[in-house]
């Protein structure tokens, strides 16, 4: 064998190692960008669940507490805002706003001991709250699969096969300042 044939077998060799590098890396990419597209579907139909229970919830509520139409009209503007939302920054926006007014809106009923005593407030009490716990492990589960993705494409070598194959990092679901304040309810105003 001569020794010009001896390199191509090298190159050829070198060159199948590579690929087969490279398709293992993209497909390792590919598997956790959709690892993270599925966590983050299993935010958006928790979302959209606490989302279907709000307005029961706030016409059980309503029925008894006239004098809090703002929180009312808070929650009404946040589902609105999530069935429009039409980015993930924009669906986290509205769930943070969701929140905020939640939390105001049980703080409410609270200091009503008829509604409390309401079958269909319970019901939809403990849904809403099953609901929240949901969402709460889809968001754990969601920034765990963002950690593992946005670990590959930053890691030497697979930075170089992410902006080869166009994978970008992508961003956590993050409580907001507003989600993280206890509510307050002042019958005074």
């Amino acid at each position: 064998m001569t020794t010009s044939k001896k390199i191509l077998i090298g190159i050829v060799g070198i060159a199948i190692i590579l690929g087969i590098f490279s398709v293992g890396k993209y497909n390792s990419l590919v598997t956790s960008n959709e690892l993270v597209n599925n966590k983050w579907a299993q935010v958006g139909t928790q979302l959209q669940r606490r989302y279907d229970l709000i307005p029961n919830l706030v016409n059980t509520v309503k029925g008894n507490t006239q004098q809090e139409k703002d929180v009312f009209t808070a929650l009404a503007e946040a589902r609105t805002r999530y069935a429009g939302a039409t980015t993930q920054e924009g669906q986290v926006a509205a769930a943070n706003q969701t929140e905020s007014a939640l939390g105001r809106l049980l703080v409410i009923s609270e200091n009503y001991p008829n509604l409390q005593s309401s079958q269909a407030f319970q019901n939809l009490q403990v849904n809403l709250e099953g609901t929240e716990n949901r969402i709460a492990v889809a968001r754990k589960d969601y920034n765990d699969a963002v950690t593992v993705l946005n670990t590959k494409v930053a890691f030497f070598p697979n930075s170089l096969f992410a902006k080869l194959f166009g994978f970008n990092s992508r961003i956590y679901f993050e409580n907001t300042d507003a989600a993280k304040e206890v509510p307050t309810v002042d019958f005074n105003n």
